[in-house]
């Protein structure tokens, strides 16, 4: 599988999960995203995502609207709210200045920083401000010639594929890679907000890695990170986690995001896998191999012998620990003899023999 670089770490199979926490959806003004930048870096994550989004002219129909749910008072219940997309993608607007401030934030934070963009003057934006990806929304997977001047700008490219068949990913891999970009990073991202248990589809997963030479992410839209932890466990190279300050905002997106509290542990979580999930070979530790013994059985006498005394079946018995002569050992024990007298119950060793 290839590896795709972005701002100093790479992507892909035996590198670290790349973790990025989105938090596009759900600031609200500077101080907000600013506060969720802060939180993405004490929590450890690799990356923040944001959505640099141009409203007036990316909505061509103004009073088109969609339906979202939000968590309901103070209990778990949900209710649904409908809203015009308009109105929402507003929310997600910062001036030029404030994404310039808010990216060298990010970076004396150490934290990677790049948004999904939606033309070619946002797409020059991040450029200039030296981003170090720019995510396709899965709503321009068919959008070829947005594709092809993403690609043309070789910056690395995340490519969201949400309620996309797999030809439609397999033709927007090729514009891609066709206009000289090999750097992609394929999203598989469940629609839904939060996302059905029924659409989620993991094992999608494992069908791109199969399909396609580049790293797989996730992007989640479920409460809670059991999702993550499965996806990382069935291959993906990234993960990509909404985060708010305030999962009950009545906004899309926060009810199934991670808050502040919440974030360490998202990160940790995923980190703990990684190593839990070891390597292909099955390795003994030290520790594991001296543990064991004590399980595993060895050669006892079951009464007394002299010197000189034919080893069989009729004075020996298999017990713990095993750290004599195994049981496995057994046929090559076949006419030897004791070098010795031993008393009833010893631990038999190679050394006793003749």
């Amino acid at each position: 599988m290839r590896h795709v670089a972005i701002g100093g770490k790479w992507c892909g199979d035996g590198e670290p999960v790349f973790i990025v926490f989105e938090a596009g959806p759900t600031f609200m003004g500077f101080e907000s995203a600013r506060r969720l930048v802060n939180v993405a870096a004490d929590a450890g994550a690799d990356a923040i995502k944001f959505q640099i989004l141009d409203t007036d002219r990316l909505v061509g129909q103004k009073d088109l609207v969609i339906t979202y749910k939000v968590l309901a008072g103070e209990g778990p219940g949900t209710e649904d709210v409908t809203e015009r997309l308009e109105m929402i993608l507003k929310r997600r607007e910062l001036s030029r200045a404030e994404w310039g401030a808010l990216k060298r934030h990010a970076d004396t934070l150490g934290l990677t920083f790049f948004a999904t963009v939606d033309y070619p003057d946002t797409l020059q934006f991040v450029l200039e401000l030296g981003c170090h990806a720019v995510k396709v929304a899965s709503g321009d997977v068919n959008h070829y010639p947005w594709l092809q001047q993403v690609a043309w700008s070789g910056i690395p490219v995340m490519l969201d594929t949400g309620s996309s068949t797999l030809g439609e990913i397999e033709r927007a891999v090729e514009i891609i890679t066709a206009a000289g970009n090999d750097n992609i990073i394929i999203h598989h991202c469940p629609s839904g907000y939060p996302a059905r248990l029924e659409s989620i589809n993991l094992r999608v997963l494992t069908t791109l890695r199969q399909m396609f030479e580049w790293p797989i992410a996730f992007s989640d839209h479920t409460p809670g990170w059991d999702m993550d932890i499965a996806a990382v466990a069935l291959g993906a190279s990234m993960v990509e986690k909404t985060l708010t300050l305030d999962r009950r905002t009545r906004s899309p997106e926060h009810i199934m995001s991670v808050e502040p509290s919440e974030a360490g542990g998202f990160v940790q979580a995923i980190r703990d896998l990684e190593v839990a999930m070891g390597q292909p070979r099955r390795v003994i530790s030290d520790q594991e191999a001296h543990t064991k013994l004590a399980a595993r059985r060895s050669l006892f006498l079951t009464e007394d012998v002299h010197q000189g005394d034919p080893l069989t079946s009729a004075v020996v018995d298999w017990r713990r620990p095993g750290t004599g002569i195994s049981p496995g050992a057994w046929p090559y024990t076949v006419r030897r003899r004791f070098g010795r007298d031993l008393p009833k119950g010893s631990l038999v060793t190679w050394e006793d023999l003749a």
